[in-house]
């Protein structure tokens, strides 16, 4: 095949751009494979309906190249039986435009992309198919390190950490989308510049995460809006392999934020997570790396939907300490209380750290606890619950929109 698809696209560049078609068969892999590697800017690679076997890696380095299925659950890439690599599908090019197929069964991440300016996630399904397993992969939807991401309308199940996951990246949207019985559902991680809104995450370990995580290039997460989302029964067990950061995740968590700033939680429904639907605060674990800044700053919760919920922390070591600090049910709304030293000694958070919390509605009288994490495990005679939000007034302003741009053209508002 790679002669005669060689010979197509000297004839066709550079008068316009190629369509290839893929059909299930005994070469659909073969042919696959080819078509990714010798694709070029502008050309659009069709999946016909069908369940296509495939054992090795995929890859995609060309720019601008669009892989388009007949639908999720049509054209479906089935790695059952994966043999070679560590994902299914890589990314490398910028402006790839990925949609309307599936990938099922990865060894590791089921679509990775690293490394690129601007990729779209349209209308794709990553699924581990037996279900939460801790021998899953660990990310179903993976851009990573990347600029100018688009996660729309994608389903992910199953994933041993996070089904739909943007780490160390920037100028990200992800909406429209479903999280269901993965670790995480959705996790933004030392990222700039993204808006999260209208997904559905139930069935997950925990619905929402926003970390950020040291060691790692990209730092400092900052301005991330989550709004409009629904988070609801995530009460999976954890299932994350051992020393997986998300094996700190108790079950029956609706979201949790991380040492990141500027996040701004609004609009959001949280209901029949067991053990806490809201928890915010520090990355705690010992580390070297000098310049990280554990504490979390700025974060702006308002306007939420917070129905019943905390009301069987799970047995893990977070959710046990949840239930013996502050008892059951666990309130919607939980900070640790974590600062640094100098703000012990100075008697609180400076002006530019402080949080703000107001405007959220409630279903039950168990609204808020600081935890003082800090005197329940060291100075235990002056530990003290506070459950007064005054000391989350910040006049906060609203964080801006975030702003995608794919292939010159400006994805906030609408898709391709």
């Amino acid at each position: 095949m790679k002669a005669i698809y060689a010979l197509a696209m000297l004839a066709a560049a550079p008068l316009h751009a190629a369509v290839i078609e893929i059909a299930p068969g005994p070469n659909a892999e073969e042919d696959l494979t080819e078509a990714l590697i010798w694709a070029e800017p502008g050309d659009e690679i069709v999946l016909a309906p069908g369940v296509y076997p495939i054992r090795n890696q995929l890859s995609l380095d060309s720019d601008d190249v669009t892989l388009r299925g007949a639908g999720m659950d049509a054209s479906i890439l089935s790695f059952k039986g994966q043999t070679g690599g560590s994902e299914g599908l890589m990314v490398t090019g910028d402006g790839a435009i990925l949609r309307d197929f599936a990938i099922e069964d990865t060894i590791g991440d089921a679509l990775k992309a690293k490394g690129v300016d601007g990729i779209a996630m349209i209308d794709l399904r990553v699924e581990w198919t037996n279900g939460p397993d801790s021998g899953n992969g660990a990310y179903g939807l993976y851009p990573v390190q990347s600029r100018n991401v688009l996660i729309d309308g994608a389903v992910a199940i199953g994933a041993s950490d996070a089904g739909i996951y943007v780490g160390q990246s920037q100028h990200i949207i992800v909406r429209n989308s479903r999280g269901e019985y993965n670790v995480a559902g959705l996790e933004i991680e030392n990222s700039y510049y993204a808006d999260v809104h209208d997904n559905h995450l139930e069935h997950n370990t925990g619905g929402i995460l926003i970390f950020d995580l040291p060691d790692l290039p990209q730092q400092g997460g900052h301005h991330v809006r989550v709004f409009d989302n629904i988070s609801v029964n995530n009460n999976t067990p954890n299932f994350a392999p051992e020393g997986n950061i998300v094996g700190i995740v108790p079950a029956g968590t609706g979201m949790l934020v991380m040492a990141n700033s500027d996040v701004e939680v609004f609009g959001n429904r949280f209901e029949d997570n067991q053990t806490a639907h809201f928890l915010f605060g520090s990355y705690v674990r010992d580390t070297e790396d000098e310049t990280y800044q554990p504490n979390p700053k700025r974060i702006h919760v308002h306007n939420n939907s917070f129905g019943r919920g905390g009301y069987a922390p799970d047995d893990s070591e977070f959710g046990t300490v949840l239930r013996d600090v502050l008892g059951v049910p666990v309130p919607d709304i939980v900070f640790d209380g974590v600062m640094p030293l100098r703000h012990y000694l100075t008697f609180g958070l400076p002006r530019d750290w402080q949080h703000s919390i107001h405007s959220n509605s409630h279903s039950g009288d168990t609204v808020y606890a600081n935890a003082d994490f800090v005197g329940y495990f060291g100075l235990t005679w002056l530990h003290s619950v506070e459950r007064d939000l005054s000391e989350h007034d910040a006049d906060l302003a609203p964080l801006p929109p975030a702003k995608v741009v794919i292939r010159g053209q400006d994805v906030t508002e609408g898709m391709f």
